[in-house]
């Protein structure tokens, strides 16, 4: 018997959980898996640990497991995977197969341009956009990131997309955007946050955009957000390593 274990990131901010939880919860009514739980990899309950558990007390002999990250990163390719190896380790008998993190989907770039639509602020003939991560310097992550605002670009009518990063790499945020309102071109503004929650990230962003002396219009637009596209993105990821098997966890050791 199979159970899937969505591994979300966890947060400081109470909100930031429950909209995580509230997400995975819509996630799971589409896949057709008795067994399924969800954990965070810090900062919240219950562990991956305490959910590999309970996947065990229920009797399961696979362990699918989803993180529901947007990049291959850090977390993704060395914190989540030294886990379940302990795991695997104390429960051998059990396979843990692992699957991808949201990565770079298509329906990504559709949920980015809806994330200014709803700001309702009518966009310039030379608006930009500052799209921001949270940043890791993990190569592939920027690569991820670089493609992700190349698809958007694509898909979009704006003069300028840049990116830049809350922390780990660069450019970072604040010079990304000092450079976006030095561009004399730029007459209009769009920042888009590429966070899945709200939380303190978000908070001192719109401090820095408040505390702008500039006459141009800059805009911050609501975090990605559990999306119902993302749902999609995310049932796809559990339905394609269902599917394929995912990869083992000892592949990491």
């Amino acid at each position: 018997m199979k159970a899937v274990l969505y591994i979300c990131h966890g947060s400081r901010v109470k909100k930031g959980c429950e909209q995580a939880i509230e997400f995975v919860q819509q996630v799971q009514k589409e896949i057709s898996i008795p067994i399924q739980e969800i954990a965070f990899l810090e900062l919240a309950r219950p562990t991956i640990k305490d959910a590999f558990l309970r996947c065990l007390e229920k009797g399961v002999d696979e362990v699918y497991v989803i993180p529901i990250l947007l990049f291959a990163a850090g977390h993704v390719k060395t914190d989540i995977p030294k886990i379940l190896l302990q795991l695997q380790v104390s429960y051998p008998s059990v396979p843990i197969l692992y699957g991808e993190p949201i990565g770079v989907h298509n329906s990504v770039s559709e949920i980015l341009k809806n994330r200014i639509k709803e700001t309702g602020v009518p966009i310039k003939d030379h608006a930009g956009v500052l799209l921001v991560a949270r940043g890791s310097k993990d190569k592939d992550m920027q690569l991820d990131f670089n493609e992700l605002a190349r698809r958007f670009k694509q898909k979009t009518e704006y003069f300028y997309v840049k990116t830049s990063y809350l922390t780990g790499a660069s450019p970072s945020f604040e010079e990304a955007l000092e450079e976006m309102v030095n561009e004399s071109q730029l007459k209009q503004i769009f920042v888009l946050p590429y966070l899945l929650f709200t939380g303190l990230l978000m908070k001192g962003m719109e401090k820095k955009i408040r505390d702008l002396d500039t006459e141009k219009d800059v805009i911050l637009c609501r975090y990605l957000g559990y999306d119902p596209l993302l749902k999609e993105a995310v049932q796809d990821r559990v339905k394609n390593a269902l599917k394929m098997g995912g990869i083992h966890v000892s592949y990491y050791g």
